[in-house]
């Protein structure tokens, strides 16, 4: 599905509303876009009106002589002026009106849930081994559904991740950096440090193997680009901005690269474009309350290797399935027991057509948390941020779909390794595949890794 918002409001505006409720928002907004567009049209064909007139004239001006070409002048004069103020309106209208289509939330796949929040959320697969505590399997049933998934019961209560990271290993210290920062900042020490290295190597090394280009994008962005990347009035809570300064710290490599064809035109038969961009992200996180307050789980800050590409609109669903995949393999290569899901249209982004979660098993806190954030934004991002593609076989031009996918976040992978690979005896084992990753550094501590005894 391609999102075509002026060709939408123009020929189906009441699928634009049908939109806004399965988002649960005003539907007025389509109403107001619909006046809007109707008297651009209208000013559209005064001005061409007055542009063919103009230039009737200045094509009779020439062959004539004497008073009468004077007052043709005059008249060419005058019809100009008219002109200009009608044009200056249409530039008014047109800006005011794209202004109001570039609000509204992208159209939502017709196979996402209905419903108003994450409670609406479908669970559509589950994988690997899931450690489940004596105590909390009724939870566990609870939260997979009945699914037909495989679990181990034990009969120790893993630590949570905070507890393991500060208390037990000493490989983290959240109190000080409140102290000196605020809360959800972090010191983080020697083994952990090699662990989050040997994540971003990881990841950055598979998802290149897939024939993605490794891009180091810029960390901050202009507001006119970080507008038209995000929905800022939604999300201006959650975004760092450079006091006295035009520019916001990015919140994940995704809105650069998608900033890198920003008012461009990508020639068709260069798609897909697919690109690793590896970042620091920065967050806010003012809506998440008191949530996640403590340990490195929900930060201000952490590393992230994210997926992204261009696409055609015809292959963007295909390229969808495969962001997820890629997702998938990297924790399944980390033996991390996860479960997707297909995210609700409530609860979507306002650019994502369609959104899937990788949310990993956490055995202390008895819950899935979100890892993965995959999202096919169709063409939402491009229209607002005019990327084009041009298709000269045809003589055909039109937006480009983005898409995008978390490979690693790499404080929160850490967080469900502390949990998921933790024994009863204290030890927390390295995930086989990072092993080698750890070998890179001279330093790391080599007597420690099979298994990795941090504490």
């Amino acid at each position: 599905m391609s999102w075509s918002i002026l060709e939408f409001l123009r020929k189906n505006p009441e699928e634009l509303k049908n939109n806004l409720k399965r988002r649960a928002i005003d539907v007025s907004l389509v109403d107001k876009a619909v006046e809007l567009d109707k008297k651009w049209r209208q000013v559209l064909q005064e001005v061409e009106r007055l542009r063919h007139q103009h230039n009737v004239l200045s094509s009779q001006i020439p062959k004539l002589s004497g008073e009468e070409r004077k007052k043709k002048i005059e008249e060419s004069k005058n019809l100009l002026k008219i002109l200009e103020d009608k044009e200056k309106e249409l530039e008014k209208i047109e800006v005011e009106r794209d202004r109001l289509l570039s609000s509204l939330p992208n159209l939502v796949a017709d196979d996402v849930p209905n419903g108003p929040d994450d409670s609406y959320n479908i669970p559509i697969k589950f994988w690997g081994k899931f450690k489940v505590y004596e105590g909390d399997v009724e939870e566990f049933l609870r939260q997979t559904k009945d699914a037909n998934v495989n679990y181990e019961i034990i009969k120790w209560k893993p630590k949570g991740h905070a507890e393991m990271l500060e208390d037990v290993l000493h490989l983290g210290n959240t109190l000080k950096a409140a102290e000196i920062a605020g809360s959800r900042f972090y010191y983080l020490f020697n083994d952990i440090v090699w662990l989050d290295f040997a994540l971003l190597l990881f990841a950055i090394d598979y998802i290149t193997q897939q024939g993605y280009t490794l891009v180091l994008p810029p960390y901050m962005l202009r507001g006119e680009v970080i507008q038209s990347v995000i929905d800022l009035d939604t999300f201006k809570d959650a975004i760092y901005k450079i006091e006295n300064e035009d520019l916001y710290l990015i919140a994940t490599a995704e809105h650069s690269i998608a900033a890198m064809f920003f008012k461009e035109e990508i020639e068709k038969d260069k798609l897909p474009l697919k690109f690793a961009g590896i970042s620091p992200a920065f967050r806010k996180e003012a809506g998440a309350a008191n949530k996640d307050l403590k340990g490195i789980f929900r930060v201000h800050q952490f590393h992230k290797v994210e997926q992204f590409i261009f696409s055609t609109p015809e292959d963007s669903w295909k390229y969808h399935a495969e962001l997820i995949t890629n997702a998938e393999s990297i924790f399944q290569q980390l033996e991390l027991p996860y479960r997707i899901v297909n995210i609700a249209s409530g609860d979507l982004g306002a650019c994502a057509a369609k959104k899937f979660d990788l949310e990993v098993w956490m055995p202390a806190q008895a819950k899935f948390r979100e890892m993965v954030s995959c999202s096919n934004c169709t063409d939402w991002q491009a229209f607002r941020m005019k990327i084009r593609y041009v298709d000269r076989k045809n003589n055909k031009r039109g937006y480009v779909h983005t898409l995008n996918s978390t490979a690693i976040a790499s404080t929160r992978t850490i967080t469900a390794i502390l949990e998921n690979y933790q024994r009863e005896d204290g030890v927390v084992e390295v995930p086989k595949v990072l092993r080698k990753y750890l070998e890179i550094f001279p330093k790391a501590p080599k007597d420690y890794i099979y298994p990795l005894k941090i504490r």
